[in-house]
């Protein structure tokens, strides 16, 4: 304690001493301007942290770096990059918050199966701690959302160059979904007598049977597969079609997850599949759901208590025949949109609208008039006219393909970008 004491008083002497010094002397220059960048700067200390984190990595994997006049140049690029990237940002408003960067956190946590000790110890060797961390954090993101807006906002992607991509076997290996299957393998020898033949089919018809009737596929695998999976519980993994050999790629489609195919033969022998699941899916059937309706918004004239008494009462005539939906719709509601046509919204899918909306299309029939309900927008009622399921797989396919598509492009795109930005800029190297 009294160490601790002399320690301090020492501290405090040596500022009041440079606090006396004569105002000639020279102050210790801590930092200094490396590039000045708009109305930016770049430091001599960002410099340096950046590149003793680049060394620590190198040295980490066991990579040779390039001398300290090449390394410099090309963190110094990179460091006017990110600044200029950073002014964009601000002007567009964009800020991480603290609410933002904890959740960012746990999602690596989850992504990764860290705990807090495993992650207190990722962050040791990443960082100082935990608020340079979460600085650093806060700076890559601010970073990837920027050039995503911007970026893909340059991206332009016709309809007919997603049709011609949709041609070529290379989207078919990109749309295509990925598949996990169980795979249990009866074996047969290169050349099979009929009696083997029939032997090993009788058997892999057994295990179907009792696969069929609730047996654990993982089990029967470890036990009867001769298949290269077969201590994995037959588990291949996800794997693209084109991954696939080519009897299993045949049936993996006709399959629902879950699902156990009869076994098929190949040369090896007779296969049987289990779809354990699917992923990237671009078949997408939806339900939806043809509605009119008719909106009285609360005011100072038309209390809320007396929109929804209003409401019943034209809800009442509807149903006695006294009144038609259409013409109440067009002489009271208050929906802009679909007033002139009679309240009709269209198809649509229930979550396209407000929860409240959305979950009264749900309760109400075909043909039924809702009890007046209340969302955001003021009092409402509906009739369902009809439902129906649309399949929309050929927008989703679409849709897939464009996203493949800008991303490709995405990378060269953002280097036009940051080119550009450093083209209008004001960059001054003072090293």
């Amino acid at each position: 304690m009294h160490r601790m004491t002399s320690i301090f008083v020492s501290v405090l002497a040596v500022f009041a001493l440079a606090l006396s010094l004569p105002s000639y002397s020279q102050p210790q220059m801590l930092d200094r301007v490396v590039v000045i960048v708009d109305k930016s700067v770049i430091t001599q200390s960002e410099l340096d942290s950046r590149i003793a984190n680049i060394t620590q990595r190198a040295a980490q994997a066991g990579m040779r770096l390039p001398g300290r006049d090449v390394l410099q140049k090309q963190v110094l690029d990179q460091l006017i990059s990110e600044t200029l990237q950073l002014n964009m940002a601000k002007r567009y408003g964009i800020e991480i918050s603290d609410a933002d960067l904890n959740g960012a956190i746990q999602n690596i946590k989850a992504s990764r199966g860290w705990d807090d000790e495993t992650f207190a110890r990722e962050i040791h060797a990443e960082a100082a701690n935990m608020h340079e961390f979460r600085e650093n954090l806060r700076r890559e993101i601010t970073l990837q959302q920027v050039s995503q807006g911007v970026v893909r906002g340059r991206i332009r992607i016709s309809e007919q160059e997603i049709s011609n991509f949709l041609k070529s076997a290379d989207a078919q290996f990109w749309i295509s979904p990925d598949y996990r299957l169980g795979h249990i393998l009866i074996p047969l020898p290169p050349a099979p007598s009929k009696e083997q033949t029939e032997a090993a089919e009788k058997r892999a018809e057994a295990i179907y049977q009792q696969l069929v009737n609730g047996a654990n596929f993982g089990e029967m695998a470890i036990a009867e597969s001769s298949g290269p999976s077969a201590l994995k519980g037959g588990d291949l993994g996800f794997r693209k079609s084109a991954d696939l050999p080519t009897l299993f790629a045949e049936i993996a489609p006709t399959l629902e997850v879950g699902d156990v195919s009869k076994p098929a033969r190949s040369q090896a022998g007779f296969h049987i599949l289990k779809l354990m699941d699917k992923r990237g899916e671009t078949k997408q059937v939806v339900s939806q759901a043809k509605v009119r309706h008719i909106l009285l918004k609360p005011s100072a004239i038309l209390p809320s208590d007396k929109a929804r008494a209003k409401l019943e009462q034209m809800r009442e005539q509807i149903i006695k025949g006294e009144a038609d939906f259409a013409e109440l719709a067009k002489d009271n509601s208050e929906d802009i949109g679909s007033k002139m046509s009679g309240g009709d919204l269209g198809w649509a899918e229930p979550d396209t609208f407000v929860g409240e909306f959305a979950q009264t299309i749900r309760d109400t029939k075909i043909g039924e008039i809702s009890e007046p309900f209340q969302t955001q927008f003021g009092w409402h009622i509906l009739e369902v006219l009809d439902r129906r399921q649309e399949d929309l797989t050929e927008e989703a396919i679409r849709a897939k393909a464009r996203q493949v598509l800008t991303s490709r492009r995405f990378e060269d795109e953002t280097q036009v970008w940051l080119q550009e930005m450093r083209d209008d800029a004001f960059i001054e190297v003072k090293i």
